[in-house]
């Protein structure tokens, strides 16, 4: 198997940034310090696709981001620039507008495609005249379930990709939506057989849930989760609980609005899903009353308290049940938690983040070393992805929110005052949004509180859209952009900001697991949902300011210091894979300000990084607290001998010790 990479950095691969102008960068990435380009799906997709996720054809390159001419072209200059490559692959479903769907709606079980989909009936309903008879990607009905289960499938859907890989133009894969297979354990088992390369995969944790034994690493959400957690004040928790409850109405407890996300995705998105369900149990329960069965149905979904099982039944008719219960189970959770749930209950919105859990307001530092020593280090970490609700440094400056829970309900009683034409929530969500992603222009607000409401599903939706009432929401958006207050406000947090920001990122791409950059965050990242973090990114600016520190210029602002720490951090790994493997040995501070730090040792580099700097401030700063190491270290970021933390964290909030000797 082929080994780990040092670090990944993602593309997000368009028709206006296609195979071409990843090439482009490929010398700018090699400088960055990362071994491979992980990219965004690159088989054939709905023409004009701007995410590559709706594949049409699984035997061709697509065309509009180059052709496989293209793709053979930008793998010689990443391997001429030593950089490997890592392809997003989507085998829970491709796309209905494509000749094989097609097929089968003209053709029935006659079409030479009918065993490619999970369906019922004889003829296959085309999305838009009728009810879905198929199973689909969450609630998207242009978007068709494939059987993976079915060896014709798999091997029709990844013959291309084997291909390439068996030429050496592909190293590793991710694996899209595993939960979504009717046997994600099995399908990674037969993946594992055909392809000899890095594989990571796309799946939610729960609390405490690990991953089944055997399985490859995760894409990482968890480990953003966490890190997000270690900069959260604990001690804000009850005020911000008091301040949500009191400002707009909404609940104390989380999971009264994720049992009513849950039920109303299932009366509406999944409707089709669950009917099948409950017919089915029916014919396996025929003695049972229909209506106390599908009671029992619909309390089971909603309770299920991950993304689903691995268990498999015995009997036929329950194995089929059960497989097709757990697709439901982590389709429900996507949609009823993230994609409903979490914009209704704004109490903390740096929190309602991909793979979190709201009601989890922070995470302690013991919590976290534990996770690096258990559950960490097999896959990816990360901070933000193309699908993280807002990116990684609009949740650093939330995170200072906590430390300043006076300033905050000064500041946002003043405003979220209900008479709103949105729900409360919406516009206490609206203050966070604005102050947390600041600078923000109209259409970016508007869009993001357009995608906010009608995902929320409260007064509109994408189906029952309520015009006039989104009109109202985005005329009050619009006004509360010219407000002065926040601007200023936002500015002042800048201090303890910067401490988040570079801290995170530090502790990111140090702890055990490969670190995954996500386009354009080696400088501050304040994008919003998708699309807004798919906006193109300036690759010019940030070469030129890489060349800068690396011929000796001083950082000037807060982009160009997270841009060092992320040089010099992925460079560091790359030229010492073996502490990047090494065990995560936690370390402890001693002095006033010792809470202050969160410090560990990989190999021959201990990460230091400030951790809730507002609260250091307010007493004083780090007085004489020391972080006890034998032998002579220094930072590698300012060159200064490591010493009282007051002295090493002078210039920066963090430090990257190494021993004098590797110098």
């Amino acid at each position: 198997m082929s080994e780990a990479p040092s670090a990944t950095y993602r593309l997000q691969l368009t028709p206006s940034f296609g195979f071409a102008a990843a090439a482009a960068i490929a010398p700018y990435l090699a400088d960055l310090g990362v071994s491979h380009v992980y990219l965004s799906p690159i088989l054939q997709a709905v023409p004009g696709s701007e995410h590559g996720y709706d594949v049409a054809d699984h035997a061709a390159v697509d065309a509009d981001r180059g052709g496989e001419d293209g793709y053979r072209a930008m793998v010689a200059e990443f391997r001429a620039h030593g950089l490997g490559v890592v392809v997003d692959i989507v085998p829970n479903h491709m796309a209905f507008q494509s000749a094989m769907a097609a097929d089968v709606a003209e053709h029935g079980w006659e079409s030479p495609y009918a065993h490619w989909f999970d369906w019922e009936g004889d003829r296959l309903v085309v999305p838009g005249q009728g009810v879905p008879n198929y199973r689909r990607f969450f609630d998207i009905s242009g978007l068709i379930g494939l059987r993976q289960e079915d060896e014709r499938v798999f091997e029709a859907t990844h013959a291309l990709l084997f291909r390439l890989a068996a030429e050496g133009l592909i190293d590793g894969l991710r694996i899209d939506h595993v939960d979504g297979l009717a046997d994600p354990g099995a399908y990674l088992e037969q993946l594992r057989s055909r392809f000899d390369g890095w594989i990571v995969v796309e799946k939610i944790l729960t609390g405490d849930e690990a991953l089944p034994e055997g399985w490859p690493g995760t894409t990482g959400y968890e480990t953003a989760v966490a890190v997000d957690g270690l900069f959260t004040d604990p001690l804000a928790e009850a005020t911000f609980t008091t301040l949500y409850t009191e400002l707009t109405g909404g609940p104390a407890d989380f999971a009264e609005v994720a049992a009513e996300g849950k039920r109303h995705v299932i009366e509406r998105g999944l409707a089709p899903e669950v009917d099948r369900l409950h017919r089915m149990i029916r014919e396996l329960l025929p003695q049972g009353d229909p209506d106390e069965l599908r009671t029992l149905l619909v309390g089971s979904l909603v309770e299920f308290p991950a993304y689903r099982s691995y268990d498999q039944a015995q009997e036929v008719g329950w194995r089929e049940f059960g497989t097709r219960f757990q697709q439901t189970t982590s389709a429900l959770t996507a949609r009823g938690l993230e994609d409903t749930a979490f914009y209704r209950w704004s109490r903390l919105t740096s929190r309602n983040e991909v793979g979190g859990e709201p009601a989890r307001f922070s995470v302690d530092p013991e919590a976290f070393h534990r996770d690096c020593n258990t559950r960490f280090g097999a896959g990816m970490t990360t901070l933000s992805t193309h699908d993280t609700k807002r990116q990684e440094d609009v949740r650093a400056r939330l995170a200072v929110l906590t430390e300043l829970p006076g300033e905050w309900e000064e500041f946002v009683r003043a405003r979220c005052d209900g008479i709103s034409p949105a729900d409360r929530d919406l516009d206490y969500l609206m203050w966070q949004t604005l102050v947390g992603a600041w600078p923000l222009d109209a259409p970016r607000l508007t869009g993001y509180l357009t995608k906010a409401m009608r995902e929320a599903k409260a007064h509109t939706d994408w189906i029952d859209t309520d015009e006039a009432y989104e009109k109202a929401v985005l005329e009050r958006a619009r006004k509360a952009l010219a407000d002065e207050g926040v601007p200023r406000f936002a500015a002042s947090l800048a201090p303890y900001e910067r401490s988040n920001v570079l801290s995170q990122k530090l502790i990111q791409l140090t702890m055990p697991g490969v670190p995954d950059l996500y386009q354009g965050c080696e400088l501050t990242g304040y994008s919003l949902v998708d699309p807004d973090n798919r906006r193109a990114v300036d690759y010019d600016r940030r070469r030129a300011l890489l060349a800068g520190l690396d011929g000796g210029a001083p950082p000037r602002d807060l982009d160009t210091e997270k841009l060092l720490v992320t040089s010099r951090a992925l460079r560091l790994r790359r030229e010492n894979p073996g502490w990047s493997t090494s065990f995560h040995v936690p370390l402890t501070a001693e002095g006033p300000a010792a809470d202050h730090v969160v410090a560990f040792r990989r190999g021959d580099a201990v990460t230091v990084a400030t951790r809730l700097p507002a609260g250091l401030a307010r007493t004083g700063g780090w007085h004489d607290t020391v972080l006890p190491l034998s032998g002579r270290w220094r930072d590698v970021l300012t060159g200064r001998p490591h010493g009282p933390l007051k002295d090493l964290l002078a210039t920066y909030p963090v430090a990257l010790l190494i021993p004098e000797e590797h110098q």
